[in-house]
């Protein structure tokens, strides 16, 4: 089974300079029941004081997660995804116009800073989770607590 191109599941960027994107570039074990429909991910965040490429992993549920946090994402509201002891990334609606975007890896890096984005950005994201999920669609069931086994329609055997 050849990788898809990289798809993009958050893009924000300013004309400021400011950008955070987490670039979904493929399945973490491909083929392997555990780690299959989990995702690699690269997370690339500049500011004026920081310009930093950092790695994900986003399960299944943290992209179940992160389509819950936009359903209903306002001014005042927030969204994140990942954590877990791992990388984290969140975005807290200022106002209308601007967004803070917060990302702490534990090992690494804690930072936060804000964002402009267009009119348009809660729309396109989920329009990307929809890309995200359409290109690498769930392909393992847990039928029991630790069991796993290929669902039905899995492209991998």
């Amino acid at each position: 089974m050849t990788e898809s191109k990289a798809v993009d599941l958050i893009h924000l960027e300013d004309t400021d300079g400011n950008r955070c994107i987490v670039r979904v570039t493929g399945r973490f074990q491909p083929g392997v029941l555990t780690g299959h429909d989990v995702l690699r991910a690269d997370v690339l965040v500049s500011a004026s004081f920081v310009d930093a490429r950092l790695e994900m992993c986003l399960s299944p549920q943290d992209l179940s997660s992160w389509r819950r946090s936009l359903a209903d994402l306002a001014p005042g509201g927030h969204a994140s995804v990942g954590g877990d002891g791992g990388l984290g990334l969140g975005i807290h609606v200022d106002d209308e116009r601007s967004v803070a975007v917060w990302v702490e890896d534990p090992d690494r890096l804690t930072t936060t800073f804000t964002i402009r984005p267009p009119d348009t950005w809660i729309e396109e994201h989920r329009d990307r989770l929809r890309h995200v999920q359409r290109t690498w669609p769930r392909e393992v069931v847990e039928t029991a607590p630790g069991a796993y086994e290929w669902g039905p329609g899995a492209r991998t055997p």
